[in-house]
Protein backbone atom coordinates (compact mmCIF):
# COMPACT_ATOMS: atom_id res chain seq x y z
CA UNK A 1 0.00 0.00 0.00
CA UNK A 2 1.69 3.39 -0.94
CA UNK A 3 2.06 5.87 1.44
CA UNK A 4 -0.51 8.62 1.85
CA UNK A 5 0.36 12.39 0.39
CA UNK A 6 0.42 14.90 2.98
CA UNK A 7 -3.11 16.37 1.92
CA UNK A 8 -4.53 12.68 1.60
CA UNK A 9 -2.94 12.02 5.12
CA UNK A 10 -4.55 15.30 6.37
CA UNK A 11 -8.41 14.56 4.95
CA UNK A 12 -7.99 11.32 6.34
CA UNK A 13 -6.71 12.45 10.10
CA UNK A 14 -9.66 14.67 10.10
CA UNK A 15 -12.27 12.15 8.70
CA UNK A 16 -11.24 9.61 12.13
CA UNK A 17 -10.99 13.19 14.38
CA UNK A 18 -14.68 13.40 13.14
CA UNK A 19 -15.90 10.10 13.27
CA UNK A 20 -13.86 9.35 16.93
CA UNK A 21 -12.89 12.62 18.64
CA UNK A 22 -12.80 11.25 22.18
CA UNK A 23 -10.63 7.91 21.29
CA UNK A 24 -7.90 9.50 19.26
CA UNK A 25 -8.23 12.37 22.25
CA UNK A 26 -7.30 15.09 19.07
CA UNK A 27 -4.97 16.56 17.13
CA UNK A 28 -1.59 18.19 16.65
CA UNK A 29 -1.53 20.58 14.47
CA UNK A 30 1.87 22.34 13.24
CA UNK A 31 1.47 25.13 11.04
CA UNK A 32 1.99 28.66 10.97
CA UNK A 33 -1.03 30.78 10.60
CA UNK A 34 -1.87 30.37 6.67
CA UNK A 35 -5.05 29.80 4.27
CA UNK A 36 -3.91 26.22 4.21
CA UNK A 37 -4.24 25.72 8.00
CA UNK A 38 -7.50 27.82 7.77
CA UNK A 39 -9.14 24.71 5.74
CA UNK A 40 -7.96 22.54 8.45
CA UNK A 41 -9.58 24.21 11.54
CA UNK A 42 -12.85 25.14 9.26
CA UNK A 43 -13.94 21.28 9.89
CA UNK A 44 -13.97 21.61 13.12
CA UNK A 45 -17.44 22.45 13.41
CA UNK A 46 -18.21 19.77 12.38
CA UNK A 47 -17.11 17.49 15.33
CA UNK A 48 -19.76 16.31 17.83
CA UNK A 49 -18.74 17.89 20.60
CA UNK A 50 -18.89 22.08 21.38
CA UNK A 51 -15.53 23.68 20.33
CA UNK A 52 -14.06 25.92 23.31
CA UNK A 53 -10.81 28.22 22.33
CA UNK A 54 -7.79 29.28 24.78
CA UNK A 55 -4.52 30.44 25.24
CA UNK A 56 -1.58 29.53 27.04
CA UNK A 57 -1.77 32.05 29.75
CA UNK A 58 -5.18 30.98 30.45
CA UNK A 59 -6.17 30.75 34.42
CA UNK A 60 -7.20 27.70 36.88
CA UNK A 61 -10.72 29.91 36.73
CA UNK A 62 -11.35 29.64 33.79
CA UNK A 63 -10.73 26.25 33.10
CA UNK A 64 -12.07 24.80 36.11
CA UNK A 65 -14.54 27.53 37.36
CA UNK A 66 -14.90 28.86 40.62
CA UNK A 67 -17.00 30.84 43.76
CA UNK A 68 -19.32 33.28 42.10
CA UNK A 69 -18.47 36.25 44.80
CA UNK A 70 -21.01 38.48 43.73
CA UNK A 71 -23.91 36.20 43.40
CA UNK A 72 -22.69 34.22 46.46
CA UNK A 73 -23.03 37.67 48.68
CA UNK A 74 -25.91 38.77 47.45
CA UNK A 75 -28.16 35.30 48.21
CA UNK A 76 -26.11 34.21 51.23
CA UNK A 77 -25.68 30.94 49.62
CA UNK A 78 -22.38 29.58 47.82
CA UNK A 79 -22.26 30.33 43.99
CA UNK A 80 -19.95 28.37 41.63
CA UNK A 81 -19.49 29.78 37.71
CA UNK A 82 -18.49 26.94 35.90
CA UNK A 83 -15.37 26.33 33.55
CA UNK A 84 -14.49 25.42 30.28
CA UNK A 85 -13.64 21.73 31.50
CA UNK A 86 -16.58 21.49 33.56
CA UNK A 87 -18.74 19.93 30.47
CA UNK A 88 -17.21 17.89 27.45
CA UNK A 89 -15.66 19.82 24.93
CA UNK A 90 -13.10 20.42 22.05
CA UNK A 91 -10.87 22.30 23.29
CA UNK A 92 -8.53 23.98 20.73
CA UNK A 93 -5.09 25.52 22.37
CA UNK A 94 -3.61 28.46 20.12
CA UNK A 95 0.13 28.76 19.85
CA UNK A 96 0.38 25.44 22.00
CA UNK A 97 4.39 25.65 21.71
CA UNK A 98 4.05 28.00 24.92
CA UNK A 99 1.66 26.41 26.80
CA UNK A 100 3.47 26.09 30.07
CA UNK A 101 3.94 22.65 32.24
CA UNK A 102 1.22 23.41 34.26
CA UNK A 103 -0.97 24.07 31.92
CA UNK A 104 -0.01 21.30 29.93
CA UNK A 105 -0.83 18.80 32.95
CA UNK A 106 -3.86 19.81 33.61
CA UNK A 107 -5.01 19.19 30.13
CA UNK A 108 -3.57 15.98 29.73
CA UNK A 109 -5.77 14.91 33.23
CA UNK A 110 -9.07 16.55 31.53
CA UNK A 111 -7.59 14.04 28.32
CA UNK A 112 -7.35 11.37 30.75
CA UNK A 113 -10.95 11.63 31.29
CA UNK A 114 -13.92 10.87 28.61
CA UNK A 115 -16.03 13.49 27.09
CA UNK A 116 -12.80 15.70 26.04
CA UNK A 117 -10.46 16.23 22.55
CA UNK A 118 -7.68 18.71 22.21
CA UNK A 119 -6.80 20.24 19.19
CA UNK A 120 -2.98 22.11 19.85
CA UNK A 121 -2.16 24.47 17.51
CA UNK A 122 1.52 24.31 16.85
CA UNK A 123 2.95 27.55 15.44
CA UNK A 124 6.57 26.81 16.63
CA UNK A 125 10.16 26.32 14.54
CA UNK A 126 11.73 23.21 14.61
CA UNK A 127 13.36 23.20 18.50
CA UNK A 128 9.94 24.69 19.77
CA UNK A 129 7.77 21.67 20.14
CA UNK A 130 4.57 20.62 21.50
CA UNK A 131 5.39 19.29 25.62
CA UNK A 132 5.47 15.39 26.05
CA UNK A 133 2.70 15.76 28.40
CA UNK A 134 0.38 16.34 25.21
CA UNK A 135 2.13 14.87 22.19
CA UNK A 136 2.11 11.68 24.09
CA UNK A 137 -2.22 12.01 24.02
CA UNK A 138 -2.93 13.15 20.84
CA UNK A 139 -3.68 10.73 18.69
CA UNK A 140 -3.55 12.42 15.49
CA UNK A 141 -0.57 14.61 13.99
CA UNK A 142 -0.74 16.84 10.74
CA UNK A 143 2.64 18.46 9.47
CA UNK A 144 1.66 21.17 6.59
CA UNK A 145 5.08 22.79 6.15
CA UNK A 146 5.43 21.25 3.25
CA UNK A 147 1.76 21.76 1.67
CA UNK A 148 1.43 24.52 -0.64
CA UNK A 149 -1.85 25.92 -1.46
CA UNK A 150 -1.80 24.30 -5.22
CA UNK A 151 -1.51 21.21 -3.04
CA UNK A 152 -5.02 21.26 -1.07
CA UNK A 153 -8.31 21.43 -1.72
CA UNK A 154 -11.37 22.23 0.50
CA UNK A 155 -12.41 19.49 2.78
CA UNK A 156 -15.89 18.10 2.74
CA UNK A 157 -17.18 15.22 5.35
CA UNK A 158 -20.51 13.60 4.44
CA UNK A 159 -22.83 14.64 6.88
CA UNK A 160 -24.97 11.64 6.29
CA UNK A 161 -21.98 8.97 6.12
CA UNK A 162 -20.65 11.21 9.48
CA UNK A 163 -23.74 10.29 10.84
CA UNK A 164 -23.42 6.53 9.89
CA UNK A 165 -19.94 5.85 11.07
CA UNK A 166 -20.49 7.63 14.35
CA UNK A 167 -23.43 5.10 14.98
CA UNK A 168 -21.85 2.17 13.65
CA UNK A 169 -18.46 3.33 15.55
CA UNK A 170 -19.26 1.12 19.00
CA UNK A 171 -20.01 -2.10 17.19
CA UNK A 172 -17.16 -1.97 14.96
CA UNK A 173 -14.92 -5.97 15.50
CA UNK A 174 -11.27 -5.91 15.72
CA UNK A 175 -9.30 -8.96 14.94
CA UNK A 176 -7.76 -10.90 17.57
CA UNK A 177 -4.10 -10.29 16.95
CA UNK A 178 -4.39 -7.20 15.84
CA UNK A 179 -3.23 -5.13 19.83
CA UNK A 180 -0.63 -7.66 20.01
CA UNK A 181 1.06 -6.37 16.34
CA UNK A 182 0.28 -2.74 17.48
CA UNK A 183 2.10 -3.35 19.75
CA UNK A 184 5.19 -5.11 18.67
CA UNK A 185 5.27 -2.37 15.92
CA UNK A 186 5.09 0.21 18.63
CA UNK A 187 8.08 -1.39 20.33
CA UNK A 188 9.90 -1.65 17.08
CA UNK A 189 9.79 2.19 16.57
CA UNK A 190 11.38 3.03 19.89
CA UNK A 191 8.14 4.23 21.23
CA UNK A 192 7.65 3.12 24.98
CA UNK A 193 4.55 4.98 25.21
CA UNK A 194 1.44 2.30 25.81
CA UNK A 195 -1.30 4.71 24.78
CA UNK A 196 0.30 4.80 20.96
CA UNK A 197 -1.25 1.38 20.10
CA UNK A 198 -4.48 2.29 22.05
CA UNK A 199 -4.89 5.45 19.90
CA UNK A 200 -4.08 3.04 17.14
CA UNK A 201 -6.98 0.98 17.63
CA UNK A 202 -9.66 4.05 18.31
CA UNK A 203 -7.83 4.91 15.13
CA UNK A 204 -8.55 1.76 13.28
CA UNK A 205 -11.85 1.25 14.43
CA UNK A 206 -12.96 4.61 13.07
CA UNK A 207 -11.78 4.02 9.19
CA UNK A 208 -13.23 0.88 9.46
CA UNK A 209 -16.41 2.87 10.70
CA UNK A 210 -15.73 5.76 7.99
CA UNK A 211 -15.62 3.04 4.87
CA UNK A 212 -18.79 1.53 6.17
CA UNK A 213 -16.97 -2.16 7.40
CA UNK A 214 -18.15 -3.93 10.42
CA UNK A 215 -14.58 -5.25 10.90
CA UNK A 216 -11.27 -3.75 11.14
CA UNK A 217 -9.12 -5.07 8.04
CA UNK A 218 -5.49 -4.66 7.35
CA UNK A 219 -6.01 -1.91 5.44
CA UNK A 220 -7.41 -0.01 8.24
CA UNK A 221 -4.47 -1.28 10.79
CA UNK A 222 -1.83 0.35 7.69
CA UNK A 223 -3.31 3.52 7.57
CA UNK A 224 -3.71 3.71 11.78
CA UNK A 225 0.40 2.84 11.77
CA UNK A 226 1.05 5.78 9.15
CA UNK A 227 -1.56 8.35 11.07
CA UNK A 228 -0.48 7.18 14.96
CA UNK A 229 2.59 6.00 14.95
CA UNK A 230 4.81 7.42 12.45
CA UNK A 231 5.28 10.44 13.77
CA UNK A 232 6.39 8.97 17.07
CA UNK A 233 8.92 6.57 16.10
CA UNK A 234 13.08 7.46 15.71
CA UNK A 235 13.69 4.10 14.24
CA UNK A 236 15.87 4.88 11.22
CA UNK A 237 14.85 4.77 7.62
CA UNK A 238 15.20 1.33 5.75
CA UNK A 239 18.12 1.20 3.28
CA UNK A 240 19.61 -1.47 0.73
CA UNK A 241 22.42 -2.13 2.96
CA UNK A 242 19.62 -4.47 4.91
CA UNK A 243 19.45 -6.34 2.54
CA UNK A 244 23.94 -7.74 3.03
CA UNK A 245 22.56 -8.61 6.79
CA UNK A 246 23.82 -12.34 7.22
CA UNK A 247 20.07 -14.58 6.82
CA UNK A 248 18.37 -15.62 9.77
CA UNK A 249 18.70 -18.85 11.22
CA UNK A 250 16.84 -21.57 10.74
CA UNK A 251 13.22 -21.71 12.21
CA UNK A 252 12.66 -23.57 15.34
CA UNK A 253 10.85 -26.99 14.53
CA UNK A 254 8.50 -26.35 17.88
CA UNK A 255 7.77 -23.31 16.47
CA UNK A 256 6.56 -23.97 12.93
CA UNK A 257 5.25 -27.15 14.27
CA UNK A 258 2.99 -24.64 16.47
CA UNK A 259 2.50 -22.28 13.59
CA UNK A 260 0.82 -25.61 11.82
CA UNK A 261 -1.58 -26.06 14.94
CA UNK A 262 -2.78 -22.21 14.86
CA UNK A 263 -3.59 -21.75 11.10
CA UNK A 264 -6.21 -19.54 11.35
CA UNK A 265 -4.58 -17.38 14.03
CA UNK A 266 -1.69 -16.55 11.64
CA UNK A 267 -3.71 -16.06 8.76
CA UNK A 268 -5.54 -13.56 10.99
CA UNK A 269 -2.40 -11.93 12.00
CA UNK A 270 -1.13 -8.98 9.61
CA UNK A 271 3.14 -9.42 9.65
CA UNK A 272 4.51 -7.08 11.63
CA UNK A 273 6.89 -6.17 9.00
CA UNK A 274 4.68 -4.67 6.30
CA UNK A 275 3.11 -2.44 9.75
CA UNK A 276 6.69 -1.38 9.96
CA UNK A 277 7.57 -0.26 6.50
CA UNK A 278 4.11 1.52 6.35
CA UNK A 279 5.27 3.37 9.39
CA UNK A 280 8.83 4.16 8.40
CA UNK A 281 7.62 5.43 5.11
CA UNK A 282 4.99 7.42 6.24
CA UNK A 283 6.52 10.75 6.98
CA UNK A 284 9.57 11.99 5.41
CA UNK A 285 13.11 11.38 7.29
CA UNK A 286 13.81 15.68 7.56
CA UNK A 287 9.92 15.65 9.55
CA UNK A 288 11.27 13.16 11.82
CA UNK A 289 15.00 14.13 12.17
CA UNK A 290 13.35 17.86 13.09
CA UNK A 291 10.90 16.13 15.47
CA UNK A 292 13.27 14.49 17.45
CA UNK A 293 15.81 17.51 17.33
CA UNK A 294 12.98 19.66 19.00
CA UNK A 295 12.50 17.12 21.95
CA UNK A 296 16.36 16.66 22.41
CA UNK A 297 16.38 20.50 22.52
CA UNK A 298 13.31 21.21 24.62
CA UNK A 299 14.47 18.79 27.38
CA UNK A 300 17.82 20.24 27.19
CA UNK A 301 16.68 23.92 27.08
CA UNK A 302 14.23 23.01 29.88
CA UNK A 303 12.44 26.64 30.95
CA UNK A 304 13.65 28.36 27.62
CA UNK A 305 16.31 30.93 26.12
CA UNK A 306 15.07 33.97 28.67
CA UNK A 307 16.40 35.39 31.42
CA UNK A 308 15.84 33.74 35.30
CA UNK A 309 12.84 33.82 36.48
CA UNK A 310 12.12 35.55 39.81
CA UNK A 311 8.79 35.30 42.04
CA UNK A 312 7.87 38.29 44.12
CA UNK A 313 5.14 40.69 44.75
CA UNK A 314 5.61 43.56 43.27
CA UNK A 315 5.53 43.71 39.13
CA UNK A 316 5.07 40.79 36.37
CA UNK A 317 2.83 38.31 35.13
CA UNK A 318 0.12 37.37 38.00
CA UNK A 319 0.34 34.04 39.70
CA UNK A 320 -2.03 32.49 41.87
CA UNK A 321 -2.39 34.31 45.32
CA UNK A 322 -1.10 33.07 48.52
CA UNK A 323 -2.33 33.03 52.06
CA UNK A 324 -0.69 35.43 54.07
CA UNK A 325 -0.59 38.64 55.78
CA UNK A 326 -0.05 42.46 54.21
CA UNK A 327 3.09 44.39 54.82
CA UNK A 328 7.04 44.99 53.69
CA UNK A 329 5.64 45.36 50.48
CA UNK A 330 3.46 42.58 50.59
CA UNK A 331 -0.14 43.65 48.79
CA UNK A 332 -3.46 41.92 49.59
CA UNK A 333 -5.82 40.78 46.80
CA UNK A 334 -8.74 41.77 47.18
CA UNK A 335 -11.27 39.60 44.76
CA UNK A 336 -8.69 36.14 46.59
CA UNK A 337 -9.58 37.17 49.68
CA UNK A 338 -13.49 37.60 49.29
CA UNK A 339 -13.75 34.78 47.22
CA UNK A 340 -11.47 33.06 50.43
CA UNK A 341 -14.04 34.15 52.67
CA UNK A 342 -17.55 33.84 51.04
CA UNK A 343 -18.04 30.21 51.25
CA UNK A 344 -17.97 30.24 54.98
CA UNK A 345 -20.36 33.45 55.45
CA UNK A 346 -23.50 31.17 56.53
CA UNK A 347 -21.62 29.18 58.62
CA UNK A 348 -20.28 32.20 60.50
CA UNK A 349 -23.23 33.61 60.77
CA UNK A 350 -25.13 31.22 62.84
CA UNK A 351 -25.48 32.48 66.27
CA UNK A 352 -24.93 35.81 65.19
CA UNK A 353 -27.81 38.48 65.20
CA UNK A 354 -27.91 39.90 62.16
CA UNK A 355 -30.47 42.11 60.92
CA UNK A 356 -32.23 42.82 57.63
CA UNK A 357 -30.13 45.83 57.21
CA UNK A 358 -26.52 43.68 57.71
CA UNK A 359 -27.39 41.28 55.16
CA UNK A 360 -24.08 41.87 53.32
CA UNK A 361 -22.14 41.89 56.67
CA UNK A 362 -19.00 40.25 55.97
CA UNK A 363 -16.74 38.52 58.36
CA UNK A 364 -13.49 37.75 57.37
CA UNK A 365 -10.59 36.24 59.34
CA UNK A 366 -6.94 35.96 58.81
CA UNK A 367 -6.87 32.70 57.61
CA UNK A 368 -8.58 34.20 54.58
CA UNK A 369 -6.37 37.09 53.59
CA UNK A 370 -4.83 36.27 50.20
CA UNK A 371 -1.38 38.10 48.63
CA UNK A 372 -0.46 39.35 45.23
CA UNK A 373 2.23 37.27 43.37
CA UNK A 374 3.95 37.61 39.85
CA UNK A 375 6.82 36.14 37.84
CA UNK A 376 9.56 38.34 36.47
CA UNK A 377 12.14 37.49 34.20
CA UNK A 378 15.14 39.34 34.53
CA UNK A 379 16.55 40.85 31.62
CA UNK A 380 19.46 39.16 29.66
CA UNK A 381 22.96 40.37 28.90
CA UNK A 382 25.70 38.63 26.75
CA UNK A 383 29.16 39.46 27.62
CA UNK A 384 31.19 39.16 24.70
CA UNK A 385 35.36 38.78 25.55
CA UNK A 386 37.36 39.15 22.31
CA UNK A 387 40.80 38.04 21.75
CA UNK A 388 41.77 41.03 19.78
CA UNK A 389 45.78 40.40 19.88
CA UNK A 390 47.76 38.98 16.86
CA UNK A 391 47.67 39.53 13.10
CA UNK A 392 44.03 37.95 13.04
CA UNK A 393 42.58 40.09 15.71
CA UNK A 394 40.89 42.34 12.91
CA UNK A 395 39.13 39.03 11.39
CA UNK A 396 37.80 38.15 14.71
CA UNK A 397 36.60 41.79 15.87
CA UNK A 398 34.71 42.19 12.82
CA UNK A 399 33.00 38.42 13.35
CA UNK A 400 32.43 39.57 17.05
CA UNK A 401 30.54 42.89 15.58
CA UNK A 402 28.85 41.49 13.47
CA UNK A 403 27.32 38.77 15.58
CA UNK A 404 26.78 41.71 18.30
CA UNK A 405 24.65 43.18 14.99
CA UNK A 406 22.54 40.16 14.01
CA UNK A 407 21.75 39.58 18.23
CA UNK A 408 20.91 43.33 19.00
CA UNK A 409 18.84 43.32 16.17
CA UNK A 410 16.37 40.96 17.73
CA UNK A 411 17.11 41.74 20.88
CA UNK A 412 13.94 43.62 21.96
CA UNK A 413 11.82 41.41 22.47
CA UNK A 414 13.50 38.74 24.51
CA UNK A 415 14.79 41.43 26.60
CA UNK A 416 18.83 40.71 25.84
CA UNK A 417 21.68 43.16 26.59
CA UNK A 418 25.04 42.89 24.71
CA UNK A 419 28.29 44.14 26.01
CA UNK A 420 31.82 43.53 24.63
CA UNK A 421 35.20 43.07 26.16
CA UNK A 422 38.23 43.37 24.14
CA UNK A 423 41.80 41.99 25.58
CA UNK A 424 44.74 43.07 23.76
CA UNK A 425 48.55 43.92 25.02
CA UNK A 426 48.74 44.06 28.46
CA UNK A 427 45.64 44.72 29.53
CA UNK A 428 41.42 44.31 29.50
CA UNK A 429 39.30 47.09 28.14
CA UNK A 430 35.57 47.65 28.15
CA UNK A 431 34.30 48.60 24.86
CA UNK A 432 30.55 48.79 25.36
CA UNK A 433 28.67 48.65 28.27
CA UNK A 434 25.35 46.62 28.15
CA UNK A 435 23.26 48.10 25.91
CA UNK A 436 19.68 47.48 23.55
CA UNK A 437 20.78 50.45 21.16
CA UNK A 438 21.54 49.32 18.09
CA UNK A 439 22.59 52.75 16.78
CA UNK A 440 24.83 53.33 19.48
CA UNK A 441 26.33 49.72 19.40
CA UNK A 442 27.52 50.40 15.45
CA UNK A 443 29.02 53.97 16.55
CA UNK A 444 31.28 52.14 19.30
CA UNK A 445 32.00 49.50 17.18
CA UNK A 446 33.22 50.97 14.50
CA UNK A 447 37.24 51.29 14.39
CA UNK A 448 38.16 49.03 16.92
CA UNK A 449 41.90 48.60 17.35
CA UNK A 450 44.01 45.16 17.94
CA UNK A 451 47.43 43.60 17.68
CA UNK A 452 49.93 42.62 20.58
CA UNK A 453 50.04 40.03 23.72
CA UNK A 454 47.27 37.68 24.71
CA UNK A 455 46.06 38.94 28.27
CA UNK A 456 43.49 36.23 28.63
CA UNK A 457 43.67 36.32 32.63
CA UNK A 458 42.88 40.38 32.21
CA UNK A 459 40.01 39.59 29.92
CA UNK A 460 38.09 36.94 31.95
CA UNK A 461 38.72 39.02 35.13
CA UNK A 462 36.77 42.02 33.70
CA UNK A 463 34.06 39.47 32.18
CA UNK A 464 33.76 37.90 35.80
CA UNK A 465 33.35 41.43 37.61
CA UNK A 466 30.90 43.26 34.87
CA UNK A 467 29.20 39.80 34.87
CA UNK A 468 28.82 40.36 38.86
CA UNK A 469 27.96 43.87 38.73
CA UNK A 470 25.01 42.92 35.81
CA UNK A 471 23.86 40.47 37.92
CA UNK A 472 23.76 42.69 40.65
CA UNK A 473 21.64 45.19 39.08
CA UNK A 474 19.28 41.66 38.59
CA UNK A 475 19.79 40.62 35.27
CA UNK A 476 21.35 37.09 34.05
CA UNK A 477 24.76 37.38 32.28
CA UNK A 478 25.93 35.24 30.24
CA UNK A 479 30.07 35.07 29.10
CA UNK A 480 31.11 34.71 25.72
CA UNK A 481 34.78 34.01 25.60
CA UNK A 482 36.51 34.15 22.02
CA UNK A 483 40.07 33.43 21.45
CA UNK A 484 42.20 31.19 19.16
CA UNK A 485 45.16 30.21 21.52
CA UNK A 486 47.15 30.84 25.64
CA UNK A 487 47.27 33.33 27.11
CA UNK A 488 51.06 35.00 27.43
CA UNK A 489 50.17 37.96 30.04
CA UNK A 490 50.09 37.33 33.18
CA UNK A 491 47.36 39.74 35.46
CA UNK A 492 49.99 41.87 36.80
CA UNK A 493 50.89 43.05 32.89
CA UNK A 494 54.52 41.12 32.99
CA UNK A 495 55.11 39.02 30.07
CA UNK A 496 54.96 34.68 31.44
CA UNK A 497 53.12 31.85 30.10
CA UNK A 498 53.12 30.06 33.55
CA UNK A 499 51.72 32.94 35.55
CA UNK A 500 49.31 33.66 32.79
CA UNK A 501 47.70 30.06 32.93
CA UNK A 502 47.71 30.36 37.10
CA UNK A 503 45.97 33.24 36.83
CA UNK A 504 43.48 31.91 34.36
CA UNK A 505 42.70 29.02 35.62
CA UNK A 506 42.28 31.07 39.12
CA UNK A 507 39.58 33.30 37.87
CA UNK A 508 38.08 30.36 35.46
CA UNK A 509 37.03 28.70 38.78
CA UNK A 510 35.86 31.61 40.16
CA UNK A 511 34.00 32.15 37.50
CA UNK A 512 32.28 28.59 37.73
CA UNK A 513 31.78 28.66 41.26
CA UNK A 514 29.47 32.13 41.39
CA UNK A 515 27.81 29.69 38.84
CA UNK A 516 27.59 32.25 35.65
CA UNK A 517 27.10 30.56 32.97
CA UNK A 518 30.09 30.60 30.01
CA UNK A 519 30.65 29.85 26.72
CA UNK A 520 34.25 28.92 25.25
CA UNK A 521 34.65 29.37 20.98
CA UNK A 522 37.96 28.67 19.30
CA UNK A 523 38.46 30.43 16.82
CA UNK A 524 41.95 29.07 15.95
CA UNK A 525 42.34 27.01 12.29
CA UNK A 526 42.54 23.96 14.45
CA UNK A 527 41.26 22.91 18.29
CA UNK A 528 43.56 23.99 20.69
CA UNK A 529 42.92 21.38 23.79
CA UNK A 530 44.07 24.07 26.16
CA UNK A 531 41.23 26.03 25.30
CA UNK A 532 39.21 22.54 25.93
CA UNK A 533 40.59 22.28 29.05
CA UNK A 534 39.92 25.93 30.14
CA UNK A 535 36.35 25.02 29.48
CA UNK A 536 36.21 21.52 31.18
CA UNK A 537 37.26 24.23 34.74
CA UNK A 538 34.81 26.62 33.47
CA UNK A 539 31.98 23.75 33.67
CA UNK A 540 30.89 25.86 30.03
CA UNK A 541 30.56 24.26 26.43
CA UNK A 542 33.33 24.26 24.22
CA UNK A 543 33.08 25.35 20.56
CA UNK A 544 35.49 25.04 17.70
CA UNK A 545 34.50 27.44 15.36
CA UNK A 546 37.61 28.31 12.78
CA UNK A 547 36.92 30.51 9.99
CA UNK A 548 33.64 31.57 11.48
CA UNK A 549 31.46 34.47 9.74
CA UNK A 550 29.26 36.13 11.92
CA UNK A 551 26.22 34.83 11.21
CA UNK A 552 27.64 31.48 12.17
CA UNK A 553 29.16 32.72 15.19
CA UNK A 554 25.24 34.56 15.75
CA UNK A 555 23.39 31.07 15.56
CA UNK A 556 26.00 29.12 18.08
CA UNK A 557 25.58 32.31 20.89
CA UNK A 558 21.83 31.43 20.28
CA UNK A 559 21.92 27.97 20.73
CA UNK A 560 23.87 28.03 23.50
CA UNK A 561 21.48 30.39 25.18
CA UNK A 562 18.36 28.59 24.47
CA UNK A 563 16.89 30.56 21.44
Amino acid sequence: MDPLSPWERAEMAISVLAVNPTGVKGLWLRARTSAVRDRITAVLTQLPLPLCRIHPSIDDTSLFGSVDLAATLASGHIARTSGILSSPAAIVLTMAERATPGLAARLARTLDDTGFCLIALDEGTDDEQLLPALSDRLGLFLDLEQVGWSDCAEIMLDTDRLALARAALPNIQMPPSALETLTTVAASLGISSLRAPLLAIATARALAAWNGRKTVNEDDLHRAVELILAHRGDAPQFTPEDADEAPPPPPDPLETEAETKRPDEMHDRTPDEILLQAARAALPADLLARLTAGRASGAAKGSGGSGAVRKGNHRGRPLPSRPGLPGSGKRIDLVATLRAAAPWQPLRRQGVNVGPKDILHLEIRQSDLRIKRYQESSDRVLIFAVDASGSSALARLAEAKGAIELLLAQAYARRDHVALIAFRGTTAELLLSPTRSLVQTKRRLAGLPGGGGTPLAAGLKMAYELAAQTRARGMTPTVALLTDGRGNIALDGTASREQSEIDTQKLARALRISGLPALIIDTANRPQPNLRVLANVLNAPYVALPRADAQRLSSVLQAALGD
